[in-house]
């Protein structure tokens, strides 16, 4: 079954509709410069809210190492995301001070960043076509990728079912695609959630 993360949660009435809906994860994201950004103190008081079954996942971007783990290890977060320029010397730093999993995100622009994500030593890497630009790239890019990843960048209600069963991902993350007018709709929420699901019974 192909895993399914929310990301940019930032209401509590989110929370509620993620709660309804299931996704395996849901993402809060702690860069101050986007328009999703929640303050740590926030982002507990939604996870206290969060079905126990979902897992979150923290969004960051250059941020200390101390300060990600922090968050990992108080159990506001159960995934860090790495979003910025993160390299293998800052996961090492990273696994010294946490054993919670993480993601490493690869903005997808030719064969050679496919083949970086490969070699990455995270946990898991999200594949995506820039910061939260919510356009895709050219999937005939990561063809040769073979370990699980997060599929990434423009997908949205109408073309995820498309991208599963094109490239089979461990798993898809959506954000602006699941929202009108910069928030998120439970509308779209629910119809992403249930194109996913749709898919993988075929």
């Amino acid at each position: 079954m192909t895993k399914i993360k929310l990301c940019g949660l930032s209401r509590p009435c989110e929370i509620e509709w993620a709660n309804a809906l299931r996704p395996d994860y849901i993402g809060f994201v702690f860069a101050p410069r986007s328009k999703r950004f929640v303050s740590p103190s926030r982002a507990a008081e939604l996870k206290k809210l969060l079905a126990p079954a979902i897992k979150a996942v923290g969004v960051f971007v250059d941020e200390s190492p101390e300060r990600v783990a922090a968050l990992l290890n108080e159990g506001v977060i159960d995934l860090a995301q790495l979003h910025g320029h993160e390299d293998e010397s800052y996961i090492a730093a990273l696994r010294k001070l946490t054993d919670r999993p993480i993601v490493q995100a690869f903005r997808v622009k030719s064969a050679e960043d496919a083949t970086r994500a490969q070699g990455s030593s995270a946990d898991l890497v999200l594949l995506d076509s820039g910061a939260g630009t919510g356009t895709a790239f050219d999937w005939g890019l990561i063809s040769s990728v073979r370990r699980d990843y997060f599929l990434a960048g423009g997908l949205n209600c109408e073309n995820v079912a498309d991208a599963v069963c094109t490239l089979r991902p461990w798993g898809v993350d959506v954000s602006s695609g699941i929202e009108t007018d910069g928030q998120k709709d439970k509308n779209k929420m629910a119809a992403f959630v249930a194109a996913v699901g749709k898919e993988d019974v075929q």
